[in-house]
């Protein structure tokens, strides 16, 4: 079978073990709490390609992933994680840090 050129968002989410459930990955992408590539997203089967960007919240924290390769099947926990490299993880506040406004003190 050749690899996939692109895959559900909410079938990579659940395969690469992200999210315990396909339907709280469903959840989470049609709520618009998830976006790709800076693009806020509304439906699960939007697609996902590798080297796409996803950032959401989940946990009372900020992830952002750069998706690394594209599954066939939900296999082991050692086998998903290899499948993304985490960018970035913050807890959810209220303030943002310094660098992240702009000088009008506005968020960026």
């Amino acid at each position: 079978m050749a690899d996939p050129v692109n895959l559900r968002l909410d079938k990579f989410l659940w395969f690469a073990r992200i999210v315990k459930t396909r339907s709280l990955a469903q959840s989470i992408a049609e709520n618009g709490r998830l976006r790709i590539g800076g693009r806020i997203v509304d439906r699960a089967h939007a697609p996902v390609r590798i080297g796409d960007v996803l950032s959401f919240a989940v946990h009372g924290r900020v992830r952002v992933i750069r998706i690394e390769a594209l599954p066939t099947r939900r296999g082991p926990a050692a086998e998903a994680r290899l499948l993304y490299s985490e960018l970035t993880e913050r807890p959810l506040t209220s303030e943002a840090p310094d660098d992240y406004r702009s000088a009008s003190g506005e968020p960026q």
